[in-house]
């Protein structure tokens, strides 16, 4: 499966530690950067990136990681097709797959570590959507 990634500055350790976890994993990454987390960048134009990955078919899903996850979200889901859902645990994103079907999983780096962000993303890769009711 292909992934795309992006993060804005804040998010750019936690992105870094989410790849290597996910090359462990054996999934195909399409890193859009940032490349770094010591210059100030702007989270919508990594949202912008991830979205158009997508939609244009390189990846089937994605992340993005800013300080909260939320101002990601929304740049995200300015995007047709692109269903982004910021999350906190495990929980909150089987509840984001399994309801809304999203397609991209927004953290924020200020909120959630590497540990929990595995758990979460083991949760994001492996949830179905259940369609019809929602």
């Amino acid at each position: 499966m292909n992934i795309v990634i992006g993060s804005d500055h804040r998010g750019f350790m936690l992105k870094e530690g989410i790849k290597g976890f996910l090359f462990g994993k054996n999934y195909n990454i399409i890193d859009v950067g940032t490349d770094n987390g010591n210059k100030t960048v702007d989270y919508p134009v990594y949202a912008q990136k991830v979205a158009k990955t997508i939609i244009d078919g390189k990846a089937e899903k994605g992340i993005l990681i800013c300080g909260s996850g939320i101002g990601v979200c929304i740049a995200a889901n300015r995007f047709k097709g692109i269903r982004a859902a910021t999350v906190r645990g495990p929980a909150t994103v089987e509840m984001a797959i399994r309801h809304n079907n999203a397609n991209v999983l927004c953290l924020g780096a200020n909120f959630t570590g590497l540990k929990k962000s595995k758990f979460i993303l083991d949760r994001f890769f492996h949830t179905e959507f259940e369609g019809g009711r929602h």
